[in-house]
């Protein structure tokens, strides 16, 4: 007596793989981290705290100035 799968158990029986790409968030939190790891461990007042901090957001937008301006001069 042999066993033959309906279309209706095959269907079961399928796998699906997902395959879930980084997001552009996940990049720029990574970065955020240690950008602030680093503007922090060299800051030695309070404001240069501050400063670092803040610079922690604002790095990636000099980075793509800098690129593009890079880039342009071709």
């Amino acid at each position: 007596m042999s066993e033959e799968l309906s279309p209706i158990n095959e269907k079961e029986r399928r796998l699906e793989v997902k395959v879930q790409n980084t997001s552009p968030d996940t990049v720029y939190a990574l970065g955020l981290i240690g950008a602030w790891i680093y503007y922090l461990s060299r800051a030695g007042t309070p404001q240069e705290k501050l400063k670092g901090f803040l610079k922690g957001f604002i790095w990636p937008v000099i980075l793509v100035k800098e690129m593009l301006a890079f880039f342009h001069q071709e």
